[in-house]
């Protein structure tokens, strides 16, 4: 993964790492939030009810005969009520009053009349003069049957007599909070999503006005049969180039400078050989042999930087392609044999023994050229790092969706130091028989060629020493 893309993801992660805590603290906030207004309702329904029974308070003594009836007409009260997406039909409030001990002497209910309820806090902290308020369970260990209590104190000349304490069970207002939960979460995701997707419109729309759809139009007509899963992995293909395309942008990718860079570093070497060469060419007592020697030198590291030059104008040309411009179904199987052919006469040179292993036949859709430029590259490389009187061993096989073209060597293999570089611009080992290095622009070239057909390139160590490079490719469904 280069640093380019491992940035992208940052940002990536980043952004949806805002979003996660975002909505945590916005959707943990919610139930807070409406236990307070429950709360602040039943501070004034509490209230009100002790204000009623003071009304009945003769000499310091609590009279609840007015309440049973009420309560009993409230219960029983027919109505429908719908609120937002909740239905409403019958009264959950319940109350209860106990005396100055905080003995119950009415429930609503009447399930604990006559009960101590003097250790409850909204009971002691109301008789003490304070704001009293508990939360408890109708069912221990059953959360869903809590149960909100506000108290308020019963009066009779300034003396706090008893007190009145109003219940609500959190159920009742526990669907706005799940709606409303509900509710954030998918105006958050969907929010995150939306903007994904209007970067990528931007990426697609302003980035490149036309080019994505003229492209993938223009590769429409050309098809002789239209298959809806090939307009569809082509239309992916197309996201996925704006996709790129947003990266690039996000991170400051900058090809002309990348590209200035890096050849710069890399003909400074051949021509500070060159000029060495020619100041001593014009030393006019030099020997003949002597001055062969340097013009060979001259026209090698001349040849070098043409072949960097001319390299490094393909792999140009081939990042800046948004996609193949025509394809058709490549057999493998034929194309590995003819690649293996033409290399054989590099590889006799050091009497290296190409062979290939055909396990199954295999189709990919792509061009053919590009792929055959790909193995190529792989097999030049196997061969470079070769030992004498050894082979070199091609290899295809499938799996369910998938095609494996596998080139290996018996070589040195791949040091723990270059692991990570060899697919890297300009990076190049030394070949062991002669100790010299490429143009280290191969293996960045079948890279590309890989991601312009959705395949992967690896490059790694054999279990039995040398080195294996995988070039993976998606397989043609049989119809086609």
């Amino acid at each position: 993964m280069s640093r380019r893309t491992r940035i992208f993801i940052g940002i990536l992660l980043i952004y949806t790492a805002g979003i996660a805590f975002l909505l945590y603290r916005v959707v943990s906030d919610i139930d807070p939030r409406y236990r307070e207004s429950a709360e602040e309702s039943l501070v004034e329904t509490s209230q009100l009810i002790a204000s009623l029974v003071e009304q009945d308070v003769i000499a310091g003594a609590i009279t609840t005969a007015r309440l049973e009836p009420l309560f009993r007409t409230v219960y029983a009260r027919e109505f429908s009520a719908q609120i937002y997406n909740l239905h409403k039909s019958r009264v959950e409030l319940r109350v209860y009053v106990t005396d100055r001990s905080g003995r119950v002497v009415f429930d609503s209910l009447g399930r604990h009349l006559g009960a101590d309820y003097s250790q409850w806090s909204d009971v002691n902290r109301t008789l003490a003069g304070v704001y009293g308020a508990r939360t408890s369970r109708d069912v221990d260990g059953d959360p869903r049957t809590s149960v909100m209590y506000v108290g308020a104190p019963i009066r009779w000349n300034n003396e706090i007599v008893g007190m009145v304490s109003v219940g609500k069970p959190v159920q009742s207002f526990g669907q706005f909070v799940e709606d409303a939960r509900a509710r954030t979460l998918w105006v958050g995701v969907g929010s995150g999503l939306a903007l994904l997707l209007l970067a990528v419109i931007v990426s697609v729309w302003l980035v490149r006005p036309f080019g994505l759809i003229s492209d993938y139009w223009t590769w429409v007509r050309a098809q002789r049969t239209l298959s809806v899963s090939r307009m569809a992995r082509r239309a992916v293909d197309a996201v996925r180039t704006g996709f790129s395309e947003m990266r690039d942008a996000l991170t400051g990718r900058n090809y002309v400078a990348d590209y200035v860079q890096t050849f710069t570093h890399e003909v400074k070497s051949p021509l500070s050989a060159i000029r060495g060469a020619a100041e001593l060419l014009q030393e006019p007592s030099m020997p003949h042999a002597e001055r062969e020697r340097f013009l060979k030198n001259i026209e090698r590291e001349t040849q070098r930087i043409q072949e960097i030059v001319d390299r490094m104008m393909e792999l140009t040309a081939l990042e800046t392609r948004r996609g193949l411009d025509r394809t058709e179904p490549v057999a493998l199987a034929s194309l590995i044999e003819d690649v293996a052919i033409s290399a054989q006469p590099a590889a006799a040179k050091r009497n290296i023994a190409v062979k290939v292993n055909i396990r199954t036949e295999a189709s990919t859709e792509g061009d053919p050229f590009l792929l055959r430029r790909a193995i190529s590259n792989l097999l030049d490389n196997a061969i470079d790092f070769s030992p004498p009187d050894s082979e070199v061993l091609l290899t295809l096989e499938t799996t369910s969706k998938l095609a494996r073209v596998s080139v290996r060597d018996r070589g040195p293999g791949i040091p723990d130091y270059a692991q990570e570089k060899v697919f890297q611009k300009f990076y190049s080992l030394a070949r062991p028989h002669n100790q010299k290095k490429s143009t280290g622009l191969g293996l960045a070239f079948v890279k590309e060629i890989a991601a312009l057909h959705r395949g992967r390139i690896e490059l790694g160590n054999a279990a039995r020493g040398g080195a294996v490079a995988t070039l993976t490719l998606p397989l043609l469904p049989p119809h086609h």
